[in-house]
């Protein structure tokens, strides 16, 4: 009879080390390392003062996240060892860059007005929160509701960060002529990101059905209007979702306390 016990540890936990020792899947990994690439290449361009080229490798990285996870998925090739190495490339793609490269395009101008601290530290608040926001899904990624996620997403956070970016160079405004605007902004997403405010997670949406013929038509005229000035483009986009968690939770509080009044219930 076949012994489920193999020293001392279950067979299937037997199994999964045995596999983790064979190797790792290459596709996935390396979607996921194209992504890390990117997110570090955006940290050199704004050393070169190239910031454009920053912001746009911020989001090349987003968009490697988010095929990484899809591709693993559709040729069934997921492992708690793509789940980390995702999560490590997030902080570098999410986390540290969109911070340093708003610290060099804009936040260091603080020093000549005698506020060099806060420049930095901005930046800090920004990767801290980051790190804090991963930590917290990975540590409740099971049991987090699917429909929301809980404080901003740090893709999401760097697009707005990365987009004021572009729009900056693309319009030729100087970093320092926004410090204000650029810490305030810095400060907030980093603030949302560790935030109990919800945020519509869109993975209700299912790729693998059968959609309307105007469905497609939608996504079109999308990239269409993406593509007329993507700077602008994505930089609102990113910022009314980033708002959007605070705007929806003060009406569903409002709807809540007019409910309340209306049933007479304190």
């Amino acid at each position: 009879m076949r012994d489920d016990m193999a020293n001392g540890q279950p067979a299937d936990q037997e199994n999964k080390e045995q596999k983790s020792r064979r190797g790792i899947y290459l596709l996935p990994n390396m979607i996921t390392t194209a992504g890390l690439f990117a997110g570090f290449y955006a940290i050199v361009a704004a050393m070169g003062e190239r910031y454009e080229a920053a912001a746009i490798a911020i989001f090349v990285a987003m968009i490697m996240d988010g095929i990484d996870g899809r591709v693993a998925r559709l040729t069934h090739t997921q492992s708690d060892f793509g789940v980390e190495y995702d999560s490590l490339s997030d902080m570098v793609c999410f986390g540290l860059a969109p911070a340093l490269v708003m610290y060099e395009w804009s936040l260091q101008a603080m020093i000549s007005i005698g506020w060099a601290k806060l420049g930095w530290l901005s930046a800090f608040i920004y990767t801290a929160g980051a790190a804090l926001r991963l930590a917290r899904f990975n540590a409740q990624v099971a049991s987090a509701e699917k429909r929301y996620f809980k404080g901003l997403p740090s893709p999401s956070s760097a697009g707005v960060m990365a987009g004021l970016v572009w729009v900056g160079a693309d319009l030729g405004i100087a970093g320092e002529q926004i410090v204000y605007l650029a810490s305030a902004l810095t400060i907030l997403m980093g603030g949302l990101m560790v935030s109990n405010i919800s945020y519509y997670s869109f993975k209700e949406f299912n790729f693998k059905n059968r959609v309307p013929f105007v469905a497609l038509l939608l996504v079109v005229l999308v990239y269409v209007f993406a593509s007329i000035d993507p700077p602008k483009v994505l930089f609102a986009g990113f910022l009314v979702y980033a708002l959007s968690g605070p705007v929806l939770t003060l009406w569903r509080r409002r709807k809540k306390r007019t409910r309340q009044g209306e049933d007479g219930s304190p």
